[in-house]
């Protein structure tokens, strides 16, 4: 017999989603070739508010931060290095 999942509760998955840590979002942009400009246009977000993701001055909420953490975990596939790698920090605010 299949499970329901009540609205809310799925609601509440939804707001769930992992992000990889903070301090890891620019360099893994930066890792995939991709602007600040170019993730919120595919976002629907204005570009400082990538600026301030980055920064740690602000955190994803939904609907975006679901579109976000499934860019950053096919990035940190791509590349595992931008993960760990601290010397792939500069660039962090752009236009």
């Amino acid at each position: 017999m299949p499970q329901v999942v009540s609205e809310a509760v799925q609601h509440l998955l939804s707001r769930a989603v992992s992000l990889p840590p903070w301090e890891t979002w620019g360099r893994l942009r930066r890792a995939g070739g991709l602007t600040q400009a170019e993730v919120s246009a595919a976002i629907g977000i204005h570009r400082v508010q990538v600026a301030r993701w980055e920064s740690g001055k602000a955190e994803p909420r939904p609907p975006h931060r679901q579109d976000y953490a499934l860019l950053l975990h096919g990035l940190a596939k791509e590349h595992p290095e931008a993960l760990t790698d601290p010397s792939l920090t500069s660039g962090a605010c752009e236009r």
